[in-house]
């Protein structure tokens, strides 16, 4: 008997799923446990296992559309065996995840507004409706107006006008030798992980009520001990593993930063899990280093490495980006100096990560070139207060610019 294959859920937080590529064919044998497909989903292009044998009698989803989450895929059964009432009230893929075509330029300039219905050329002799912009631009096109059919109120010729007219005319005297250019766009849907980034962070900026709090850190001895470390290491530690180790450690000492808000109650984790961001193509992925204060910093940098290789890959998986209790995310990499970051939920704080620069600053009474970086605290004011997070930084502070406290 044919079986109905369906979109399954494959994060706590998908609700539908693009098809990226189909691995198998119509008429193909399907075993259980064959992957069939590639899936696009809030997160990650994930592999889509089936778990029905038989024939692939019909795909219900072309590469490049959508469809929610237990919404009819494919349908699989014996051959030759009838499954149109199957698919009776399936919910149709909803929509392309492919890019809109950028317009082409064309030979003579188009119009990138909506189509409206067009009046009759105005009649010659005739007293001729045109705007200004219309008539400066016919004339710089040497496009006779009363050839021109006009859209606007009356068959009043407005700049659209013009610009889609390819018909021959009289040329008139042209005042410029300007052309003006070709407006064009590209509209691209909004992938599934776009959207999710939007969701969630919106309900974090509107829901958690958000404070910052920022402190410069002298990374004078963090930039040493970091070079001599790679001196001896197999992995390269990068400053953000620095930061990573320090505010795990941090973490432990004050623990209502590594806390959650659930409505009726406070969540403050035993455990840290320290997520960390990562651009990639489509957004921003967070997969998390747990229990990073009980891993040294060749670990956690491996350990980051990995994902980010992974993220760029849309390999990670969704054991990979959840569990989170803190969140880091540096732009320092960009020579970014300062920013503030919308805090990532669950979590009650996100930490901001500024560049290394080089700076003057006042050292045992005396004025010296020093390296400074910036961070700032985000923290969601249900959860943690201002002394709370002040402390933390202090913490955060004291281990970087001392960070042999760090291998203790």
């Amino acid at each position: 008997m044919a079986e109905i294959i369906r979109m399954p859920k494959m994060s706590d937080t998908m609700t539908e799923g693009v098809v990226v590529k189909w691995l198998v064919k119509e008429g193909d044998q399907i075993k259980s446990g064959d992957i069939i497909a590639e899936v696009e989903t809030d997160k990650a292009t994930m592999d889509f296992e089936c778990y029905s044998k038989g024939t692939l009698l019909h795909v219900a989803v072309k590469e490049g559309l959508s469809v929610p989450v237990d919404g009819i895929v494919a349908v699989v059964g014996q051959p030759g065996e009838d499954f149109q009432s199957l698919l009776s009230g399936a919910p149709a893929a909803e929509k392309s995840s492919a890019p809109a075509p950028v317009a082409e330029t064309p030979a003579a300039p188009v119009s990138v507004s909506a189509p409206v219905q067009q009046t009759q050329a105005q009649p010659s002799g005739s007293r001729i409706l045109a705007s200004p912009l219309a008539k400066k631009l016919a004339a710089e096109k040497g496009i006779e107006l009363s050839a021109i059919k006009g859209s606007g109120e009356n068959g009043r010729i407005v700049k659209q006008d013009v610009e889609s007219f390819s018909g021959s005319a009289a040329p008139v005297a042209a005042v410029s030798s300007f052309v003006a250019g070709t407006e064009s766009y590209e509209d691209v849907p909004v992938s599934q992980m776009r959207k999710t980034i939007a969701a969630r962070l919106s309900e974090s900026k509107f829901s958690a009520p958000h404070f910052y709090l920022t402190i410069d850190i002298n990374m004078d001895k963090a930039v040493l001990a970091r070079e001599q470390m790679n001196q001896i290491s197999e992995v390269k530690i990068s400053m953000n593993d620095l930061v990573i180790k320090a505010a795990a450690s941090a973490l432990r000492k004050h623990p209502k930063i590594n806390s959650s808000w659930l409505g009726n109650t406070i969540r403050y984790n035993q455990h840290i899990n320290i997520g960390v961001a990562m651009a990639v193509e489509e957004g921003l992925l967070v997969p998390v280093v747990r229990f990073a204060d009980q891993k040294n910093l060749s670990q956690i940098s491996s350990e980051v490495k990995d994902y980010g290789a992974r993220a760029k890959a849309k390999k990670l998986q969704p054991q990979d980006w959840a569990g989170n209790t803190f969140t880091i995310s540096n732009l320092g990499m960009f020579g970014i100096e300062e920013f503030t970051a919308i805090i990532n939920p669950p979590d009650a704080c996100i930490l901001a990560v500024g560049a290394v620069k080089d700076t003057v600053g006042v050292v045992n009474g005396e004025i010296k070139p020093v390296k400074t970086m910036k961070v700032t605290l985000s923290c969601d004011h249900r959860v943690v207060d201002g002394a709370s997070g002040a402390q933390f930084l202090q913490t955060l502070k004291q281990l970087l610019e001392e960070p042999v406290r760090l291998l203790v």
